[in-house]
């Protein structure tokens, strides 16, 4: 199951006392207090309301905790559903970042939040033409411009970032699929931004000016005879890899070389080739590196596990690594595991945060990291999973302070 259909996407306004630095000078790195919370933030995704929920990680280093603390209605609309690796909240890769950008997929919009002043900065439509409803919106960002896809009209949006948490749209481009598939994962670095479409095809832009431009590069990936399909996708923080996690029966991930500014052709990983093993599960459209690049996180959507492989950013080599036991409460009442992030913005992250979507409610669970570079294990939490209570249709995720990249 690549896709989970029809709910709500809304994410705007958190009530976070944050403490939030130079919001003069989006490009420098603040560095966080060291006493400055550390919030999880979700885009609640409601067709009826849709909520951006805050909870402040805490607890001591054995034994980390996740608690609730405010949920703001952005009176917009989501799908309660949708790709499971479309990222349908962000914001700037930075400490200094003011503003947390959310999607709307059933209104076709989407809404920001201004951090320091703890309040909806404005919703803002993209053309009539764009249309998100089918499976959702996903937004990517820089200092200067955020990009939006479309997974019903197949199209990227392009919004020029203006002060005060503010967007203007500047234009759209057509974004399909080699064989018909919609924009699920995105990733941006520098001037290229990789488009998985979760058909077996992947393709780059080039946003050098502002508006991607297609850089001509749009293939199969390695897996697409045996109907391994990308659907998330992380870049390496030098931009020199882009890693993709497919939706697929074993877990499933791919690599390619974007150095030169295009997309190469994928090296597969997977269970079944000893060489190239990742780890045992079900599917693993979600994938997101660990700060120091030695890990790499994968959902296992569909098994109610996470796997973590190492990661070589010198190659882009995977080996094997660890799987977490089945998390707690899977399949009862929650049934697919979405999006990830790392609670510390250095080493292997720490804790690692995933959404859990749910039959009759939505978690977010949490489990502790420890890698010596040659084993790790990834074990949930004694507290974990935290529930949010004001959806059933949670899949992504974010951390503030944000990973550096």
């Amino acid at each position: 199951m690549n896709s989970l259909r029809k709910g709500l996407v809304i994410v705007a306004s958190i009530a976070l006392p944050l403490a939030l630095y130079a919001a003069d000078k989006p490009n420098k790195h603040v560095a966080k207090p060291p006493d400055s919370p550390i919030y999880v933030l979700t885009n609640d995704d409601g067709v009826q309301h849709s909520y951006v929920g805050s909870y402040i990680a805490g607890g001591t280093q054995g034994a980390p905790t996740l608690t609730f603390q405010k949920t703001v209605n952005t009176l917009r609309k989501g799908i309660g559903g949708g790709f499971f690796a479309t990222p349908r909240v962000n914001l700037l890769a930075d400490p200094s970042a003011q503003c947390v950008y959310a999607s709307n997929a059933a209104t076709g919009d989407i809404s920001v939040v201004d951090l320091q002043s703890q309040s909806l900065a404005g919703i803002f439509p993209a053309s009539p033409n764009d249309v998100g409803d089918a499976n959702g919106i996903g937004i990517v960002l820089n200092a200067i411009y955020l990009y939006a896809s479309y997974s019903t009209s197949n199209t990227i949006a392009t919004f020029s970032i203006q002060p005060g948490c503010q967007l203007s749209f500047l234009s759209d481009v057509a974004a399909a699929g080699l064989n018909g598939g919609s924009p699920a994962g995105m990733a941006l670095h520098g001037d290229i931004l990789v488009v998985a479409y979760a058909d077996g095809s992947i393709e780059s832009f080039n946003v050098a000016n502002g508006a991607p431009v297609s850089n001509g590069d749009a293939q199969n990936a390695s897996g697409f005879a045996q109907a391994y399909f990308p659907e998330g996708v992380d870049i390496t923080q030098d931009g020199h890899f882009a890693i993709f996690g497919d939706s697929s029966v074993p877990t499933t991930v791919e690599v390619s070389d974007i150095s030169s500014g295009k997309l190469t052709p994928t090296v597969l990983y997977t269970v079944a080739t000893p060489t190239h093993a990742v780890g045992p599960g079900l599917s693993a459209a979600s994938v997101r590196l660990s700060p120091d690049q030695s890990l790499l996180y994968v959902t296992n959507n569909d098994g109610g596990t996470v796997s973590a492989a190492f990661f070589d950013p010198r190659t882009g080599k995977i080996s094997r690594g660890c799987t977490s036991q089945t998390l707690h409460n899977f399949y009862n009442p929650w049934g697919y595991l979405g999006s990830l992030a790392t609670r510390d913005t250095s080493g292997t992250g720490g804790v690692l945060y995933v959404a859990e979507f749910g039959f009759t409610g939505s978690y977010i669970g949490f489990l502790q990291v420890q890698s010596d570079g040659v084993t790790c294990s990834l074990t949930e939490a004694a507290a974990s999973p935290t529930q949010d209570s004001f959806t059933s249709g949670l899949l992504s995720i974010q951390v503030y302070p944000p990973r550096p990249f």
